[in-house]
């Protein structure tokens, strides 16, 4: 608000700020990408998705498109202004604790879409397999 001097002498007249000029709306697919890219940074996550979309996501890469549907794969979103509320299904490595993952997950997902501007209501993981083939975990 600004204050506006009048010619009469009496109090100041308070003057409406700019209105806005437009409004900024962030897509599910946008959330999706970044809470998909965090969570693959976390060690012990071997691979995001359920069972089919893993499945599908083979059969594309077999026949040359796999590019396609892998940065939101085992990652959904649902958006309301500024606030998202995300969940994941992942596949952890053997030999790693779940819990300690799925909270590293949920911790850098947050960090990684609240430095774009949105608030982060929840973050539901769901751990769908467990990767037998990769090599234990130090320590474990």
């Amino acid at each position: 608000m600004t204050e506006l001097q009048n010619d009469s002498g009496q109090a100041p007249v308070t003057a409406p700020a700019a209105a806005p000029r437009g409004g900024t709306e962030v897509s599910e697919e946008v959330v999706e990408k970044i809470a998909g890219t965090a969570a693959r940074s976390v060690p012990g996550v071997a691979d995001l998705g359920g069972d089919v979309a893993r499945f599908f996501n083979s059969v594309l890469d077999r026949v040359g498109l796999d590019e396609v549907g892998d940065a939101g794969r085992g990652v959904s979103a649902e958006v309301k202004g500024t606030s998202a509320t995300i969940r994941i299904v992942l596949v952890i490595e053997a030999g790693h604790v779940v819990q300690e993952v799925t909270e590293a997950v949920r911790a850098k997902v947050i960090e990684a879409v609240e430095k774009y501007g949105l608030t982060v209501a929840e973050v539901n993981v769901k751990v769908d397999d467990i990767e037998l083939n990769s090599p234990p975990a130090p320590g474990a």
